[in-house]
């Protein structure tokens, strides 16, 4: 790993031409057609990491109804809650202790999102955990399966009570569920990371197929320093929040270029999204971005 340059994942995992690892003029929150005036978005992980330096700063400048702060610790998520009012007084902030896992701490959530607002039409689902290290002979298996639990179960429950809250089936809403690199590479000693985040993508395909009406895209942040990032990965940290941010706004617009094409897809923050929006046809006709098995299958390709 100290011999790769640190643009390595960026370049090994590129799938448009142009990359970036900061904000750029297409994902500014700020600009009019990513506006989410009127709309209420649900941030889980809200109290640090990216929820906190990222998704949350950034959907605060579109100018949204309300933004509501979810994550275990109470405090934190007041301290986040003021950082949006400072940025943009207008918008409301709902602070929601949440354990993720609590199939009763989530619908408690969702409860009072539906008494305070009816229903939510974003959510972007940040939370997770990464602490199950080690290979898998010999990895602690408490710590192994509560890692599971949390960003499987977790990403599973905030989901469905999202969807169950919206009113009708003609409702449009958003979902971002976080995934990483790592669902689809294999990196040693990472393996409840690894497999749980392939569980949130492979999930965010299900949600798609299953409610037309809703946009439910996997993104890979990049790679960001935050509390979760691991030494080994530190040096290779230099996406800024405000990239990670800014794509999430994109990619929960409202206006503008057509993005249902990329729901139940994989989608990385560094990928330019002009450049995306002209693979479009590509995407769609040869079901890109979509995790399946390397090979021909079919009885066809026998004559059967």
């Amino acid at each position: 790993m100290e011999s790769l340059h640190i643009d390595h994942f960026v370049k090994y995992q590129q799938f448009v031409p142009t990359t970036h690892r900061d904000v750029y003029p297409a994902i500014d929150p700020t600009q009019q057609s990513l506006s989410q005036n009127g709309k209420v978005i649900i941030i889980t992980g809200a109290s640090q990491g990216l929820g906190a330096k990222a998704f949350a700063p950034s959907f605060a400048r579109t100018g949204a109804k309300a933004l509501v702060l979810v994550a275990r610790g109470a405090e934190k998520l007041r301290e986040v809650a003021e950082a949006v009012s400072k940025i943009d007084p207008s918008v409301e902030t709902l602070c929601v202790p949440t354990d993720i896992a609590d199939p009763e701490s989530v619908a408690a959530l969702f409860e009072k999102v539906k008494t305070k607002y009816g229903h939510a039409d974003v959510l972007v689902h940040n939370a997770g955990i990464l602490q199950a290290l080690g290979p898998v002979k010999n990895v602690d298996d408490a710590a192994w399966w509560t890692e599971m639990t949390v960003n499987v179960r977790g990403t599973f429950l905030v989901n469905q009570n999202f969807l169950k809250l919206l009113p009708t089936p003609d409702i449009h809403a958003k979902i971002i569920n976080l995934t990483t690199g790592a669902a689809f590479e294999i990196f040693p000693s990472l393996s409840a990371y690894g497999m749980s985040k392939l569980g949130a993508f492979e999930l965010t395909t299900y949600v798609a197929a299953e409610n037309p009406n809703v946009l439910a895209v996997a993104l890979h942040p990049g790679t960001v320093l935050t509390e979760m990032t691991l030494e080994t990965f530190k040096r290779f940290s230099v996406d800024t929040p405000e990239l990670v941010g800014g794509i999430g706004v994109w990619l929960a617009g409202w206006e503008g270029v057509d993005r249902s094409f990329l729901s139940g897809r994989f989608v990385s923050a560094n990928w330019d999204v002009d450049d995306l929006v002209k693979r479009k046809d590509e995407i769609v006709q040869g079901e890109l971005l979509k995790m399946n098995l390397n090979a021909k299958l079919g009885s066809a390709q026998f004559g059967q």
